[in-house]
């Protein structure tokens, strides 16, 4: 089976959320602790535009299994070159190759939208995150020592960085 990737509508936030929220729980992904609302992302889902900055979602049997957002550096217009990326999957289908496929797609697609710089912020202990941006080139440009603090265990967070263009 081919993976296709389509621009999310508003019909797909509850979906999205939901992926969000598995990810939580692992204290590997986000340094959100607790389930976030569909209504909370309102204004986040509003700011990602098909021509600026995308968000793109896969679905397998009609539902949707994972995502992959663009979105603002800093929110100052000398960054808006720059975009960090974010990649979520559903538990049932990680493994599968998705998070690779859509982090290709992202790299392909960037200079259609102006972007010429990506980012990741990734946990530190996030080994296997940190391995499929470092598949694909990206650099470690930065490391925030204990920024983060789950669970009572301080967390870093690394900052990888592609030049796409």
């Amino acid at each position: 089976m081919s993976t296709t990737h389509r621009h999310a509508v508003i019909d797909d936030l509850a979906a999205i959320v939901a992926i969000y929220n598995t990810t939580i729980p692992s204290r590997m992904v986000t340094a959100d602790t607790e389930a976030i609302t569909v209504a909370s992302r309102l204004p986040w889902f509003a700011e990602h535009t098909p021509e600026r900055r995308p968000l793109w979602v896969v679905e397998q049997d009609d539902k949707v299994v994972a995502w992959l957002s663009y979105s603002d550096f800093y929110g100052r217009p000398a960054y808006a070159g720059t975009a960090e990326l974010s990649i979520y999957v559903s538990q049932q289908a990680r493994g599968k190759g998705l998070g690779r496929y859509l982090l290709m797609q992202a790299i392909e697609f960037a200079p259609q939208i102006s972007v010429h710089t990506l980012l990741g912020f990734i946990f530190g202990h996030n080994m296997p995150s940190l391995a499929l941006f470092d598949a694909f080139g990206f650099e470690r440009w930065a490391t925030l020592p204990r920024v983060a603090t789950l669970d009572g265990v301080e967390r870093d967070v690394i900052i990888v960085g592609k030049r796409v263009a």
